[in-house]
């Protein structure tokens, strides 16, 4: 029996909250509870109507795979250069990065083919934005949009239980808590039902087409089903949801989402790094590696 005298004490929540800079763990360097910029930084511009300011987490990926998909379709003016955004160096609190995207969180997305350069953030918003703009991956008639857009929302509604939530908890927090581990992962697991009766119905989240829909989910479930996320595939039973496992591994045989999870990787392998994209060729030079790495 545990002796209670060597428990450690219950936290009391203070009348007032104060920061403090030293409880912050992996990322106490980034984060803080005010906004704004922290230094003066201008952002690069490419050659392209399109600048990407982003980072291949999740949420980078969605715009990514977004655009890859757009220019396999032959969109014209869908060509972009992705700038490297490294969040765990505070890059998103850079007075030019702040000036896009007040919230400071990747992805960012310039549009300089309008009169005036027109920013958007938030990664739905940037796929809704460019579904719109080029004319693809959102359907047209009112049923399939909307059922499209509940999903979309649905996915920037549950993904922070996911990342903020579970993966805070399970794989960066300073140290392991029972309590906040078992809340999210249950939350995770009743959204992988969710994902894994929905698909049980239809071949794509939002129906018969791949959408918009799909682009924002599958980089945050999709990877989580593929056992890449936080290394939580065994922890969560992931192989439990078979139309998940499906609908996860048909995507990721795309060959655009095989271009766009390339981009602004900096982590993993040497040879599935490309830290920016300024041209398909640079996507085709990291294949080339990746199949040589390969043998």
């Amino acid at each position: 029996m545990t002796d209670t005298a060597d428990a450690p004490a219950a936290y009391v929540p203070p009348r007032v909250w104060t920061w403090d800079k030293e409880s912050g763990g992996r990322f106490a360097s980034i984060n803080r509870p005010v906004a704004g910029p922290t230094h003066e930084a201008e952002l690069p511009v490419g050659r392209h109507p399109l600048q990407l300011y982003s980072l291949a987490t999740p949420n980078g990926v969605k715009v990514t795979v977004m655009l890859e998909e757009l220019l396999a379709l032959g969109r014209e003016g869908a060509e972009y250069d992705a700038w490297l955004i490294r969040i765990n160096e505070g890059d998103q609190f850079s007075s030019g990065f702040v000036r896009i995207n007040p919230n400071s969180k990747i992805p960012a997305l310039v549009d300089r083919s309008e009169p005036e350069p027109l920013r958007v953030f938030e990664s739905g918003s940037i796929l809704l934005y460019l579904a719109e703009k080029f004319g693809a991956f959102l359907p047209t008639d009112r049923a399939g949009r909307t059922e499209t857009l509940n999903w979309l929302f649905w996915q920037m509604g549950s993904a922070p239980y996911l990342g903020g939530g579970f993966g805070h908890f399970y794989a960066y927090a300073p140290e392991k808590m029972e309590y906040p581990i078992n809340r999210f992962a249950m939350e995770v697991k009743r959204q992988l039902d969710v994902l894994d009766r929905q698909l049980a119905e239809r071949p794509y989240i939002a129906g018969q087409d791949y959408t918009i829909a799909d682009i924002a989910i599958w980089p945050w479930y999709g990877a989580l089903a593929l056992g890449r996320l936080y290394e939580a595939a065994e922890f969560l039973s992931v192989h439990e949801y078979e139309n998940v496992q499906r609908w996860a591994r048909e995507i990721n045989e795309r060959p655009a989402v095989k271009r766009g999870v390339l981009v602004n990787r900096v982590w993993g392998d040497e040879a599935n790094q490309l830290p920016e994209r300024h041209d398909a060729a640079d996507i085709d030079a990291a294949l080339a590696r990746i199949a040589a790495a390969r043998g």
